[in-house]
């Protein structure tokens, strides 16, 4: 089921050809149930991943402001063992990440070995908002497609997976959700005015996507289009790749110490 939203780099695409409202037919109650049972099943293979620490796991969500990032992380991530888990937001750059090369800030918060690691943004913001901006041109963004695929690349090499999600929302489902910012007190904070300046780019921002996702899923690091308006199908899609993926990775706990049978303890 899972490979339906995995990109393929040999295929063009066209996002006005997916519905973000797609949610499997499953009910809520459906969609909750399966959420817990896959968190159940992750929870087990973050422990043999910590133990075994030879191998690690990126996760890197892209979405639009209100895509559902945090509730991501909230939902799918935050049951696991928080001792194994590494979140990092990427705001705009420091002047001292702009004065190193674009994957300088990026590659020192990728996950050590037995670690998740979580990238809410990530070095795809030099891909996107840059170009959708016109603050680098074609020549300029296709060096960092090359510079982004050999990273991961690395990062593969180096017994590091790499899962990338893009959360896909519908505009008028963006409307709704930055319109409830404005209407709850409690999401108040959440809400920024040059979130919609970024809205009037939506049509450039889906176009730039696409081309992201065409020139960097690879079969390293693949990319995954989760339709997002349905937050509890998002959840479980998600869940349900990862757990996939630990299925692959297929980590064991070391082997014991010799003799701890012999061993009395008083």
């Amino acid at each position: 089921m899972n490979e339906r939203f995995k990109v393929d780099e040999n295929e063009k695409i066209d996002l006005n050809k997916i519905d973000p409202d797609y949610d499997g037919k499953l009910s809520k109650d459906e969609l909750e149930d399966l959420l817990k049972d896959n968190i159940k099943e992750i929870i087990k293979y973050q422990e043999k991943l910590y133990a075994e620490n030879k191998q690690s796991l990126l996760i890197v969500l892209q979405a639009l402001d209100t895509g559902g990032k945090d509730g991501t992380i909230r939902n799918v991530f935050g049951p696991i063992n928080p001792q194994g888990c590494l979140v990092t937001s990427f705001k705009a750059p420091t002047s001292v990440e702009l004065a190193h090369d674009i994957l300088w800030r990026v590659h020192k918060n990728t996950p050590a070995k037995g670690m998740i690691g979580i990238f809410n943004r990530s070095h795809y913001e030099d891909v996107l908002v840059v170009k959708v901006r016109d603050w680098i041109d074609d020549e300029e963004c296709e060096k960092r497609y090359k510079h982004i695929n050999n990273f991961e690349k690395l990062l593969r090499d180096n017994n590091t997976r790499i899962l990338k999600f893009f959360l896909y929302i519908s505009k008028d489902e963006q409307k709704k959700r930055l319109e409830e910012r404005l209407s709850v007190p409690e999401k108040n904070w959440k809400f920024a005015k040059g979130d919609l300046a970024e809205r009037k780019l939506w049509d450039k921002y889906m176009r730039q996507f696409e081309e992201v996702l065409q020139k960097t899923s690879t079969d390293y690091a693949p990319w995954y289009i989760i339709p997002a308006n349905n937050k509890k199908y998002r959840n479980y899609l998600i869940s349900s790749i990862v757990l996939e993926e630990f299925k692959n990775m297929d980590p064991k706990y070391p082997e014991p110490e010799e003799g701890l049978d012999e061993i009395v303890i008083d």
